[in-house]
């Protein structure tokens, strides 16, 4: 079969580049090796972690939030059985999705392993051991990532498992522990601290979310500790980890290289994501991904060093993001057709849905001085903010970095209710090349989270926010 384009991987990067190929004319096809679409994102990542923030959060406010509200419950409890049914409903729905898009965009899906015979043949392998052959123009690789493996801690998907069986357990169990705090080991480490469990993450830099803003981590670990009773271990090397009977036992080094030990119910290992690879035969065509983390290298375009063949998403550079992908699939699509798209990696945000959520684009305070810019700096709490008390969501702050001479906006970090949804301000302005003065004269309902925002900016430009 003779194709504009294949795909090779369904999720958020790959589904997305392939329904705007059809949508630019392109004669489309994508191949999945699993039986549902979208990736890690919609079967075992985002979509699904999402809702079980959700129902724990629901939770935990029924406990701890509703008598202040005036709502009195009684035996409340959790039906952890219930609660992974509605998730898995929630991925059902979401799948169930893009196989309507594909059929609305007329594109060819093929079930099976994707793997070049050469750059414009991929053979299809099903899993009942039979092949097809595609012939292409060009082709996607999509085929994203999957969780880091330590060497010197095997997963044995009962006690010690990744994000993946993090998504399944059928019990709350009474302790866990996190190995990485970052995204993934927060966000999970917050479902079950919701739930009841008593959650100790152990983080090899010196914070936690240490890639972003160095405020947002300090204010995360402080309010995770207060609301949700979360230990954290800073600066500590895991060393290992064993199961015996029910009981997982994980060792580290501290900062002055003394052994901890700690034993839980289960140990969740969330060190990051390596880009997958497996199985494409990327040698027969003359692609070597690179060494660390296993990478596939592209030019400015996101084409691999074969010509037709491109590559988007984890499995390339860059922040591992389903957004970043989907934007990246758009590009190459555009780009095959012959346009002139184009992506600002500047402004791709990032967010932890943790609650308070986290929410960050553009520069950090620290790589603004790494850098030697000079810049200024305005913050606002969402204890000053009307909304934010009304909701009793108080934590956190936002705070806008600007331009010294100019006031054009550099970098917008917060943390506090709904920052997720809240970040997108801050995007449309550094777009649009934005002063502070810009956002501080724009008028902002009241009573809404967003007027954070505008205080900020205040802030950053001459000192005058209202509210504090």
């Amino acid at each position: 079969m003779q194709y504009d384009v294949v795909v090779i991987g369904s999720g958020p990067g790959g589904y997305v580049g392939a329904i705007r190929c059809a949508q630019l004319g392109l004669k489309t096809a994508v191949v999945e090796k699993y039986k549902t679409y979208g990736g890690t994102c919609l079967n075992v990542g985002c979509i699904p972690s999402k809702a079980l923030l959700d129902s724990s959060e629901h939770y935990h406010n029924a406990a701890h939030t509703f008598t202040t509200h005036g709502i009195n419950l009684k035996d409340l409890k959790v039906d952890m059985k219930q609660m992974i049914a509605r998730k898995d409903d929630v991925v059902a729905q979401n799948t169930a999705g893009i196989t309507y898009l594909f059929k609305k965009n007329k594109i060819d899906a093929f079930e099976g392993v994707a793997s070049f015979e050469d750059k414009n043949t991929i053979l299809v392998t099903k899993a009942d051991g039979s092949t097809e052959k595609l012939t292409t123009k060009n082709v996607i690789i999509a085929t994203g990532s999957k969780p880091t493996a330590l060497p010197f801690l095997p997963v044995d998907k009962k006690r010690i498992i990744t994000s993946t069986e993090a998504l399944t357990l059928k019990e709350v169990p009474k302790t866990m522990v996190v190995i990485g705090g970052g995204v993934i080991g927060l966000e999970l480490g917050s479902v079950y601290a919701r739930l009841g469990t008593k959650v100790t993450v152990v983080e090899f830099a010196p914070s936690i979310i240490s890639t972003m803003d160095a405020g947002l981590g300090k204010e995360l670990q402080r309010v995770l500790k207060k609301s949700l009773g979360m230990e954290f271990l800073t600066s500590h090397k895991v060393t290992g980890a064993s199961v015996k009977g029910k009981v997982v036992t994980v060792t580290a080094d501290n900062a002055k290289g003394e052994a901890v030990s700690l034993e839980a119910d289960y140990c969740i290992v969330a060190v990051g994501r390596t880009a997958y690879t497996q199985g494409l035969g990327l040698e027969k065509i003359g692609i070597t991904p690179e060494e660390r983390g296993n990478k596939i290298p592209v030019n400015d375009h996101l084409e691999t060093a074969v010509k037709g063949v491109y590559a988007i998403g984890d499995v390339i550079k860059g922040a591992m993001l389903a957004h970043k992908a989907e934007d990246e699939g758009i590009y190459v699509a555009e780009t095959i057709a012959g346009q002139k798209p184009h992506i600002n990696y500047n402004l791709i945000p990032g967010v932890v849905y943790t609650w308070p959520e986290v929410a960050s684009v553009g520069q950090t305070e620290e790589q603004l001085k790494a850098a030697g810019v000079k810049y200024k700096a305005g913050s606002f709490p969402f204890k000053a903010s009307g909304r934010a008390k009304a909701s009793m969501d108080t934590d956190g702050f936002v705070k806008v970095l600007a331009d010294e001479k100019t006031d054009e906006i550099l970098g917008v970090h917060m943390i506090g209710p709904r920052a997720a949804d809240m970040i997108a301000e801050a995007v449309v302005a550094m777009e649009f090349r934005a002063s502070a003065e810009d956002v501080a004269r724009i008028c902002h309902a009241h009573p809404t989270y967003t007027e954070a925002l505008k205080e900020a900016a205040l802030a950053a430009t001459e000192n005058r926010a209202i509210h504090i």
